[in-house]
């Protein structure tokens, strides 16, 4: 993943970025119990559109007046190649169903796209205050350290993952789903079924977790995680092995060793 722009203008931005997206997760951990919100579907459902709401609110306007001329992605479950430009897209409750479950995993993430390729990220995981950030050609960064991704050459070694993009999607890509963890399960060591993809994707960045894939293409949450594994040093594609943006239909980010060992078992699932 690669861009034409140089990333000085960019990175210039990030530090702008970086202050909005944690201003906007002071707004979603003030929303945080450690108890479960609503028990009927309806009341979950309210209790996620609430926390976007509150977060949107203080986050959308700082984003757009940061990069003028830049547009929104409005649909943060919408997938498929945008139009020509630059887009935020944002996720102002990455696992906004942990969140409201009163589980740890989430995190609020905005990300430049530029032409349908991530250009800048910023993910803030306000319980612990670390920021994972990312400009095209300028590295990715946890705080302050420089981010590499695993050096593991044994698909037979690797912890991996996957999980589903969203809420509702076809049987067809539930069954993939089912199919390709068994046959990671088989090839590889151990394999992480959870959501959201960016807080799976962060630790492929940090060379925690070794790859992980998905069979949908909801841009919101692999945008981030393509931009710091590839600054990171990983390898990102579609389950084709070609290079990877917003109009790819499937997704995996991998270290470089076992990349192609990893596609050899999921190719024929896609």
């Amino acid at each position: 993943m690669s861009t034409a722009m140089p990333f000085a203008a960019d990175g210039a931005l990030l530090s702008e970025v970086t202050a909005a997206v944690k201003t906007a997760g002071v707004t979603l951990r003030d929303r945080y119990t450690s108890h479960a919100r609503g028990v009927s579907l309806d009341e979950v459902v309210g209790e996620i559109h609430a926390n976007d709401d509150a977060v949107l609110d203080v986050l959308r306007e700082p984003l757009l007046r940061s990069r003028p001329g830049s547009q929104w992605a409005e649909d943060e479950l919408a997938g498929g190649a945008l139009p020509p430009g630059e887009w935020w897209v944002v996720d102002p409750a990455e696992g906004n169903i942990n969140h409201v479950h009163g589980m740890e995993d989430w995190a609020v993430t905005a990300t430049l796209v530029r032409d349908n390729l991530p250009v800048l990220t910023v993910v803030h995981l306000p319980l612990t205050g670390d920021t994972y950030t990312a400009v095209a050609g300028g590295g990715a960064r946890l705080n302050d350290r420089p981010l590499k991704v695993s050096a593991k050459t044994d698909l037979g070694a690797a912890l991996t993952g996957t999980g589903q993009a969203k809420p509702g999607e076809d049987e067809r890509t539930f069954r993939r789903i089912g199919d390709s963890v068994t046959a990671m399960l088989i090839n590889g060591l151990v394999v992480r079924v959870s959501v959201p993809a960016t807080m799976q994707l962060i630790h492929v960045a940090a060379g925690r977790m070794d790859a992980f894939w998905q069979f949908s293409d909801v841009r919101s949450g692999l945008v981030a995680g393509a931009l710091l594994v590839s600054e990171a040093g990983g390898t990102v594609t579609d389950l084709a092995g070609e290079p990877w943006s917003t109009a790819g239909r499937d997704f995996l980010a991998a270290a470089p060793g076992i990349h192609t060992s990893a596609l050899k078992v999921l190719a024929p699932i896609a």
